[in-house]
């Protein structure tokens, strides 16, 4: 329902206009008689708001006493507030900081009357201020504290565009943009029109990222402009060129934040960020090297609330997932996880730890960096400054009593050696590798030095996997495959059953896609993948007998989800184009 509708209903009865609220909720059926009455003895002792005492009591919801505030009072409700209808103009007197602590937000403005939804319509201070500001009427309509939250973050979201603000900064020659650098320490989208124009500019590009959920944000100089570009599903675009006089201001910026050291321009540099953005908490890994115009910057963004770490929806087929599931439960063993950078390891070894953290088991990590916090598991991150390596840390953790632990990479053969003899002395350890396919997993090893019969007494299965985009269920298109297509799949023409999809445009996804998901190839070691191991069996040989085991391949797995109307061929191809058929 619009907010800004005025010929909406008004949920409300006039036979309750001004009676007690609790009676209005019973009347309305939100809450019996009999939790009302709890609530009452209790607010004798606790002295608490009679609705504030029932939403933690959880017998009602806030949006049900904004309903029932409003009906007290004879005032119109709104359930939902259509957020994109208000224009970010009427934000503009005031600080998001300000919105949130009167918990208001402007719905529309005539000549004479200025809509307004808020929560607490007995909170007269915030619309005595805006009566002052506007100098109109100001007209209250009640609507749920989370819609109005959601409302205030999409206004000041939309007031906030890159574009927009590197515009006004390209057209300030003011000096002093040198000059105006400071440490955020609170919500960036908090930000005045008088801020600095260059920590605007910074802080609506992060905005930006984070509400288009993009993985990398890359600030690239060149001889006569800057370029930011967002990776967003694996695919990085430009979205904005910025004047090339402003690249030390925003460099020493995002510097700044990420506690380096501005002065030092020859030497690559790595540190981390934390802002709140939109009330959310996200980590920033920041990468700096110099190149021939300048120092390039790459922020990899780490949105805690957003990771999904459940095994089941991060796109396993049911045999996979159960055999994930299997492997995860086992008391010891290795299980190695494969892929390049970027292709979900972490998150995958995320979601699995997930699955079988309980009080009674002891997981603990080794990484670099700590990517996301786990709650009841002990990570530790590797430090090169002080040669607190995978190996050491791994023998330390060793120390802890553990009974799984997370390998962020094995990279060397120390670490490699550690993690097999603790998996040999009843240990679970689960580790990610680079290789291309599963297979090869157990060559890298090898070349590293770890010998045969180790490594197929400890490795119980290696996992490759990849990314795919998922598309856009809103405006996919039907087609029929031609043979190609078929072929490029490993299928054979005369399917003509099947109906692939491809890719659409509409306003709510980019170029047709929205979010990834996971295609997998799962190798459990068996007794006849431990024999050609042993034998220092070469990884083709290796992955035949796996696929005549019954193994899916990478593209086996995409090809399924190809039908399924996950994905595309080209998407399918492009993630396993090194996979030989």
């Amino acid at each position: 329902m619009s907010s800004v509708n005025e010929d909406a209903t008004v949920i409300m009865s006039t036979s309750l206009v001004g009676r007690p609220l609790g009676e209005i909720l019973v009347a309305k059926g939100k809450v019996s008689e009999e939790n009302l009455m709890e609530a009452l003895a209790l607010q004798k002792e606790k002295e608490m708001l009679l609705g504030e005492l029932l939403v933690e009591k959880q017998f009602i919801s806030d949006a049900d006493v904004s309903e029932a505030l409003a009906i007290q009072l004879g005032m119109r409700f709104e359930a939902e507030i259509d957020s994109d209808s208000i224009d970010p103009a009427l934000v503009g007197p005031f600080s998001l900081a300000y919105a949130r602590q009167h918990n208001f937000v402007p719905l529309r403005k005539t000549d004479r009357r200025l809509m307004v939804a808020v929560s607490n319509p007995l909170a007269l201070f915030g619309l005595d201020d805006l009566r002052a500001v506007f100098h109109c009427e100001i007209v209250p309509i009640v609507a749920p504290p989370e819609q109005i939250f959601d409302a205030i973050n999409v206004v000041f979201d939309r007031r906030a565009g890159a574009e927009q603000v590197v515009d006004e900064v390209a057209g300030d020659e003011s000096d002093e943009i040198a000059t105006e650098l400071e440490e955020a320490t609170r919500d960036i989208l908090d930000a005045s029109d008088d801020e600095a124009p260059i920590i605007r500019l910074v802080n609506s590009v992060l905005n930006q990222a984070i509400k288009e959920m993009v993985s990398d944000i890359h600030i690239e100089p060149y001889e006569k402009e800057i370029v930011i570009r967002f990776r967003q599903d694996g695919v990085l675009r430009e979205i904005v060129r910025a004047p090339k006089r402003l690249q030390a201001t925003i460099t020493s910026r995002i510097k700044i934040m990420g506690d380096l050291n501005i002065a030092e321009k020859r030497l690559p540099q790595d540190g981390r960020i934390r802002v709140k953005i939109a009330g959310r908490d996200v980590d920033i890994r920041l990468s700096t090297v110099p190149t021939a115009h300048g120092e390039r910057l790459v922020l990899r963004l780490l949105d805690t609330s957003a990771a999904q770490l459940d095994l089941s929806a991060l796109g396993f087929s049911p045999d996979n997932l159960k055999t994930i599931e299997g492997l995860v439960a086992r008391p010891h063993g290795v299980m190695l996880v494969t892929g390049p950078t970027g292709s979900g390891k972490t998150t995958t070894l995320y979601a699995a730890l997930t699955s079988i953290n309980r009080p009674e088991i002891n997981i603990l990590t080794i990484e670099d960096p700590v990517e996301y916090q786990l709650e009841g598991i002990g990570q530790m991150q590797v430090n090169s400054k002080i040669d607190f390596t995978f190996a050491r840390g791994l023998r330390a953790i060793l120390r802890q009593d553990p009974d799984v632990v997370l390998i962020g990479e094995i990279r060397d053969i120390e670490t490699a050696e550690i993690a097999i003899q603790a998996s040999l002395t009843g240990h679970l350890v689960l580790a990610t590798l680079h290789t291309n396919d599963a297979a090869t997993s157990f060559t890298r090893l090898t070349d590293m030095g770890v010998e045969p019969f180790l490594i197929g007494s400890s490795v119980v299965a290696c996992l490759a996997q990849r990314l795919v985009r998922t598309l856009c269920k809103k405006c996919r298109q039907a087609y029929k495959p031609p043979k190609h297509e078929l072929e490029q799949l490993g299928m054979e023409a005369g399917f003509d059953e099947i109906e692939f999809y491809r890719a659409g445009t509409c306003d709510t996804c980019t170029n047709g896609y929205t979010g990834r998901v996971g295609i997998y190839e799962m190798l459990p070691v068996d007794d006849e993948i431990k024999s050609l191991v042993v034998s220092r069996a070469e990884a083709s040989r290796i992955k035949r007998k796996a696929i005549e085991n019954g193994m899916r391949t990478l593209r086996d797995d995409g090809a399924l989800k190809v039908y399924q109307g996950i994905t595309t061929v080209d998407e399918v191809m492009r993630v396993t184009a090194e996979e030989m058929n």
